[in-house]
């Protein structure tokens, strides 16, 4: 079976509903932009060399909870619970915080190869959060998933910072 259906030739794509609607439409840049955040934490997680973290299974579990939401985002009716989620996320932030050094100022993105590309991530969830809301304010959407995308923003940035400090590599502090 070939991977192309020419379905969507003319803008538009299939909500499992089966309702058509144009793939510019608040829906499909919502789904459009959680996809792409999927991509580059798949991109992350190749980058990643120290593993004793755990950080890879952790945006593994995150990979996972992204189609569930990509799906949720399809389908509206499609119940989802994602809080137990964002509490294991806060909990994570606050176990890898404790390890690092307070943060009283910006930092400038960047660091190694892998907290460079949490960084990129955390700029995606925030793009996908603002795309989520730009939806809730015209159709329906599970409340759990903006809850969940603003606490892994969050986590992203987190996470760049931790795994920075293991790989010993340098935050720049931005001051005017």
């Amino acid at each position: 079976m070939p991977i192309y259906t020419k379905t969507g030739d003319k803008g538009q794509t299939g909500l499992f509903s089966g309702k058509r609607v144009s793939k510019a439409s608040f829906r499909m840049e919502a789904i459009g932009t959680v996809d792409e955040l999927n991509s580059v934490i798949g991109f992350t997680i190749s980058n990643i060399k120290n593993q004793k973290s755990n950080i890879t299974k952790e945006l593994i579990e995150i990979q996972k909870d992204l189609f569930v939401i990509g799906s949720a985002l399809a389908n509206p009716s499609q119940k989802i619970s994602l809080l137990k989620r964002v509490k294991e996320f806060e909990n994570l932030i606050d176990r890898m915080t404790k390890e690092l050094s307070p943060l009283f100022n910006f930092i400038l993105p960047g660091g190694g190869v892998a907290g460079s590309t949490l960084h990129i991530a955390r700029t995606i969830a925030r793009r996908a959060e603002r795309r989520i809301v730009s939806l809730l304010e015209k159709e329906k959407v599970a409340p759990d998933i903006l809850i969940y995308i603003n606490r892994l923003s969050d986590l992203f940035l987190t996470m760049s910072r931790y795994i920075n400090h293991l790989e010993k590599k340098e935050e720049i502090i931005w001051k005017i």
